[in-house]
C-alpha cells in the first residue's frame, strides 16, 4: 500500500469512530474502533502486507497512545452496562489493576518511532499489552 493509502485507512477510521458525546459506553465503544483501526493498519506493516512509512508508522502509535490515554477516563460509576459495552466488572471490582493496565498501554504507546525496527518493537509491546486488557477487563461476546 502506498503511504497515502494507508494514512487514509487509518484517518478515515478514526474519524469514522470519533464521535464522542456524553455516554461512556458508546464513547469507548468509538475510541476502541480507533485503536483497532490502528491495530489493523500497524498488522499490516508488521506483516509485510503494507510498505513501512515512517509517518504511517507514528501515526499508529500516536493513535493508540491518545486512547490510551483517555481510558482511565471513559469507566465512570454507572457505565458498566448499556450499548452492548463488553466492559468486565473486574474494571470496577479491581480499579488499580485496570488503572495499571491503563498506565502500562499509556507507556508502551509512547514510544519515539523513528525507523521500522522501533516502530516494530514498540508496536509489538503494545499489542501484546492490549491481550493483558482483553483477557482480564473485557467479556466477550458470544
Amino acid at each position: 500500500m502506498k503511504r497515502a493509502a494507508v494514512l487514509g485507512v487509518i484517518l478515515s477510521a478514526c474519524l469514522a469512530g470519533t464521535a464522542v458525546g456524553g455516554e461512556p459506553t458508546a464513547d469507548r465503544q468509538a475510541l476502541m474502533k480507533n485503536v483497532g483501526a490502528a491495530a489493523g493498519a500497524g498488522g499490516k506493516i508488521m506483516k509485510g502486507e503494507a510498505a513501512f512509512d515512517l509517518s504511517a508508522a507514528q501515526l499508529i502509535l500516536r493513535t493508540m497512545n491518545a486512547a490510551a490515554l483517555g481510558l482511565g477516563y471513559m469507566f465512570p460509576p454507572g457505565s458498566e452496562t448499556g450499548n452492548d459495552t463488553e466492559a468486565a466488572t473486574a474494571i470496577w471490582d479491581d480499579p488499580a489493576g485496570f488503572e495499571a493496565a491503563v498506565s502500562k498501554f499509556v507507556t508502551d504507546t509512547s514510544a519515539n518511532v523513528t525507523d521500522e525496527a522501533s516502530f516494530k518493537a514498540a508496536f509489538a509491546t503494545a499489542t501484546k499489552n492490549c491481550g493483558t486488557c482483553h483477557e482480564g477487563f473485557r467479556v466477550k461476546k458470544q
